[in-house]
């Protein structure tokens, strides 16, 4: 059994998880992981971070330009703006995670990636875990062909004893 479903916006996403919620009340959870960036601030936070910071530079940016450094202004603007970018970049992918569900006959991988949702199943008795050859070689789940990259959002140094944990539950399953 393989399936993959992508949605490209929250509210598709929900409606898909929604539906495998349903799906899934019947049939026991034999194992669940939950993969997440680690994001300390909350978006309320950030904001008010982003906000102090245009604010306090555009203060300086009109003293100096009051004082008749008029090309303070535009520069200001400029680093604004690419701060204001990179900001929105990192924003996308605050809530980016990876979830892995094992069920008596599928494994399900749910991923959220910058706002679009994926969810890939695989028959558990047919999943091979490669971990990488070096601490930083994400892992991957290999079944009949499809090849599925996880682990992304683990440290370094859990991805192997996580590999293990995952190879134990499927051998489990079979």
């Amino acid at each position: 059994m393989q399936a993959c479903i992508a949605c490209h916006s929250r509210e598709a996403a929900m409606e898909a998880a929604r539906v495998l919620a349903e799906t899934t009340n019947s049939e026991p959870v034999l194992a669940d992981w939950l993969m997440k960036r680690n994001c300390s601030v909350s978006p309320r936070q950030f904001m008010l971070f982003y906000a102090s910071l245009a604010g306090f530079s555009l203060v300086i940016a009109a003293l100096l330009m009051w004082r008749g450094a008029w090309l303070v202004m535009p520069f200001t603007g400029v680093e604004l703006l690419a701060v204001g970018i990179a900001f929105a970049i990192y924003a996308r992918h605050a809530v980016d995670y990876e979830r892995i569900r094992l069920f008596p006959h599928r494994l399900v991988i749910e991923r959220m990636d910058a706002e679009r949702f994926t969810q890939i199943e695989f028959n558990p008795r047919w999943v091979r875990v490669e971990p990488g050859a070096t601490p930083r070689d994400p892992i991957r789940l290999v079944s009949r062909g499809q090849t599925v990259v996880i682990g992304q959002h683990l440290a370094q140094y859990k991805r192997a004893q996580f590999a293990d944990e995952l190879r134990v539950s499927l051998r489990r399953c079979g």
